[in-house]
């Protein structure tokens, strides 16, 4: 069993920055991953780092947002930079079960077995 705790979320004005953290329980060997959910629409993905800590990020947030762990620590964290009021948002954490490198599709929601509770980002125009 994996425990998540998201932290950081919070109010800014667009063009404004947040640091959102992930406390994980355990990351040994797992796929961690980022994904958001606004009222009325479907989770859709965000970001996510591989074991080899190769990232992905959905193109909405490439070249504003960075996915980063530290493994000695077991945080995982998204840097947010230039926001837009299209971020507003419930952020969620995700962890998937031990994995090589390589063997899980990153964005594939129903790879992800582990959810945190979730952390809001609200940003006004």
């Amino acid at each position: 069993q994996v425990q998540l705790v998201e932290s950081g979320g919070g109010s800014v004005q667009a063009g404004g920055s947040l640091r959102l953290s992930c406390t994980a329980s355990t990351m040994y060997r797992r796929c961690m991953g980022w994904f958001r959910q606004s009222p009325g629409k479907e989770r859709e993905r965000v970001a996510a780092i591989d074991t080899d800590s190769t990232t992905i990020y959905a193109d909405s947030v490439k070249g504003r947002f960075t996915i980063s762990k530290d493994n000695a620590k077991n945080i995982l964290y998204l840097q947010m930079n230039n926001l837009k009021p299209e971020d507003t948002a419930m952020y969620y954490c995700a962890a998937t079960l031990q994995r090589p490198a390589g063997s899980v599709a990153l964005f594939h929601q129903g790879q992800y077995n582990y959810w945190g509770q979730g952390t809001q980002v609200t940003v006004s125009s």
